[in-house]
């Protein structure tokens, strides 16, 4: 059966840039970050463009969910800069932030979907906090974004009558409502089966591809970096030892790619 596709809400996805806003959409430029005497990031650099997804990948513990908090401005870096939206936002206070986050947002490992709303109720949270749509309107969109990710049919259940996998799917939909420019994803196949790990990989794509989305993806999974990135950001000991396309990254002379590369390998002939 063909894959439905995405109708187009409007606002969404990333516009075109400005005079103002050329060059990339998010940076890291030379970003280090340390708990105590543990060095997360070091003099960690790398740049996402408008319309494109990149993937972090890399072992547990290496910074990669810490480089999605620094995007988000929940972590400030200890040194360097750090560009969202075109803006340096390194320094900016929680209400400049306030406004990029409604640009930026984020899909949690855990969906951090509201329990007792139902998933219709959970994906039109941000479109009442607009104050400018009807009921009629903001359930016609809800029904929309649903369908999108394939759980029309649960709109009235609670989250926890959800698997984990579907939670992640109507996490997407609510971060849709908000008609952001660029969504960050953690870890989004993380304990879900190979069936819907497939299907979460199948919807960032063509939200990618369909809408222009700009997508930062953190994850561990290489068949997930393999369908949807545009190029991959590998973390070892807080620094970068690869930055570029899944081809590229086959052909890398680091040993601790091809290591990584080597068991997924292993993992998938067994």
């Amino acid at each position: 059966m063909p894959e439905p596709e995405i109708q187009p809400i409007e606002s969404i996805g990333d516009p075109l840039p400005t005079e103002e806003q050329s060059g990339p959409y998010i940076e890291f430029k030379d970003v280090s970050k340390s708990f105590g005497d543990k060095h997360v990031l070091r003099n960690v650099s790398f740049e996402v463009m408008a319309g494109e997804t990149v993937c972090i990948l890399g072992r547990s513990g290496v910074g990669k969910s810490v480089s999605l908090q620094n995007i988000m401005g929940f972590m400030k870096p200890d040194s360097g800069r750090v560009i969202v939206a075109y803006e340096d936002i390194t320094h900016y206070t929680e209400y400049e932030l306030q406004r990029i986050r409604k640009k930026v947002t984020m899909v949690f490992q855990n969906g951090a979907l509201f329990d007792s709303l139902s998933v219709r109720e959970n994906v039109a949270f941000p479109l009442r906090e607009r104050h400018d749509l009807t009921e009629d309107q903001i359930f016609q969109i809800v029904d929309g974004l649903l369908e999108m990710v394939g759980v029309k049919e649960m709109a009235d259940f609670l989250p926890s009558d959800l698997s984990t996998g579907m939670k992640r799917s109507v996490a997407i939909a609510r971060a849709l409502a908000a008609q952001p420019e660029c969504v960050l994803y953690d870890e989004p196949t993380t304990m879900v089966d190979p069936l819907m790990a497939q299907l979460l990989g199948d919807l960032i794509k063509r939200l990618n591809l369909q809408l222009r989305l700009t997508s930062v993806v953190v994850t561990h999974d290489m068949r997930l970096a393999q369908k949807v990135a545009n190029r991959i950001v590998f973390l070892h000991e807080g620094r970068v030892v690869f930055y570029g396309t899944y081809a590229e990254m086959e052909r890398s002379a680091e040993p601790i790619v091809q290591e990584f590369l080597g068991l997924d390998e292993l993992k998938i002939t067994v």
